[in-house]
Formats: C-alpha cells, structure tokens, sequence
C-alpha cells in the first residue's frame, strides 16, 4: 500500500492524534474521512485537508455504518482505518467520595475498547470487497492503545484496562483477517501534547516531559501520524504492538 493511493477513515479526527493522523495522511496524497463527534471542529478540519467528515458515535453500530458507507462513497472505498477516538477519566478505585462509580468504568470501555472494535469490525468487512494488491493486501486497520496499557499509574484503572483491551485484541484480531488480506496494528503512545495536555500549565508539562527519557520532551501528535503513515505502507508489520513513548516507564 501507497499513502497516495490510501482511502482512509480516521475516528477522533477532529482534535488530537487523529487530527495530526489525517493532516498527515492528506499532506501524503491521501483520501481522508473524520469520524467525529464534534460537528463543528470535524468539518473544519475536513476542509482544510480537502477530506471529508461524517458525525460519528464510534459506539453505536447504526452510526458507525453509516460513516463507512458514507465514506466508502466519498473515496470510492475504504483501505485503512485509523482509531484515535477515546477518552481519559481520572478516578481511583476507592477515592473520597467512595467506590469509582461503575457508569464511568463503563463508559470508558465503551468508547475506547468496544468503540474501537466496532468501527475495526465495520471497516474490515468494507476492506474485504476491496481488490487485492498483488500480495493479497486488501488494507490495515490501527488501533491506538496507550503506555498505560502496561505502565497504568493511580486513577488509570478504566483507562488502563481499554487500552490493556486493545494491546490484547490485536494478535487474535490480525490472525482472524489475515485470509480477507486485512493487517492489523496497533500504536501504544506515551505521554503527548494533545490538547488536553496542552491545557496544562507549563511547569506541569514540562515534569512530565522531564520523565521521558530521550528525548526528554513530550510527544508531537504529528509523530504518531508519521507512524501511522510507515505502518500502512509498510506491508509486513502485523499483529504487533508499536511503543511510541521515548523510552517511557511510568512507575
């Protein structure tokens, strides 16, 4: 697979690490799709890149399909999928106010884990109609887990297990597409200015920039859109894994 030649589909397009992932992808030659659920960000960001933007729950079937179609019609196809869409709650398992009440646990795992495996499932089986290249590529999907997946800190617990759910799906999930000719991957970044860090003042930032070990700065989510782009061309990586972190332990 050739960027210039990719029809992609990008969950949480609209901000962050999808955002950067589309820019990327686009700047590459790129067909691009946001899958968002923020309808006035999601538009704008479409624009400029020359893509296109569907309203998206990545939690309900009904509205994920429809993005697909939609975007299987806008691009003429779908061969990548790339999932950036979650959320981070911070709350202990036992905190002040007592136990972490079980909604937002709940929540969490909607959005990050069975999210990410709706619209996965969804854009696969597009992929599956696709014609094979001459290898029997027919597209990739990725994931996007998180270094709390194995370095979970204190509040992380739902945070944690979605993104411990996504390291986990990625194997049996590569094994179970290999014969439609469907990679998949997975990116499990560390600590990056996103802008929900961003917001952060600046001594906070730069601790936690401090704790990375080189370079001892906080990720570019245009770093991870560079990922995304090498893991889709780059055939033979599947079923794996990728640390994007610096070197990155959380203790």
């Amino acid at each position: 697979m050739q960027l210039n030649t990719t029809q992609a589909v990008v969950t949480g397009g609209a901000s962050g690490l999808g955002e950067a992932t589309a820019r990327h992808f686009a700047s590459l030659g790129a067909q691009v799709t946001l899958l968002d659920r923020d309808s006035n960000r999601g538009p704008e960001v479409a624009a400029e890149i020359g893509g296109h933007f569907a309203e998206t729950d990545v939690t309900d079937e009904a509205s994920v399909q429809a993005a697909i179609d939609l975007a299987r019609d806008k691009m003429g196809g779908i061969n990548a999928a790339v999932n950036c869409a979650g959320i981070a709650l911070g709350i202990k398992t036992v905190g002040r106010d007592g136990p972490h009440p079980l909604p937002a646990f709940q929540k969490t795992i909607d959005i990050n884990l069975v999210g990410s495996f709706n619209v996965a499932r969804l854009a696969a089986a597009a992929m599956a109609d696709n014609t094979p290249e001459p290898d029997g590529a027919r597209g990739v999907i990725i994931n996007t887990a998180s270094v709390a997946a194995f370095d979970g800190q204190k509040g992380q617990a739902a945070y944690a297990a979605s993104k411990g759910g996504i390291v986990g799906l990625t194997l049996p999930m590569a094994r179970d597409l290999a014969s439609s000719g469907v990679r998949v991957m997975t990116i499990a970044p560390g600590i990056f200015k996103t802008p929900m860090l961003a917001g952060l003042p600046e001594d906070v930032q730069a601790g936690l920039a401090a704790d990375v070990p080189n370079p001892p700065r906080l990720g570019d989510p245009n770093e991870f859109g560079r990922l995304a782009a090498f893991i889709v061309e780059m055939g033979y990586l599947n079923g794996e894994v990728i640390r994007l972190d610096g070197a990155l332990r959380m203790r």
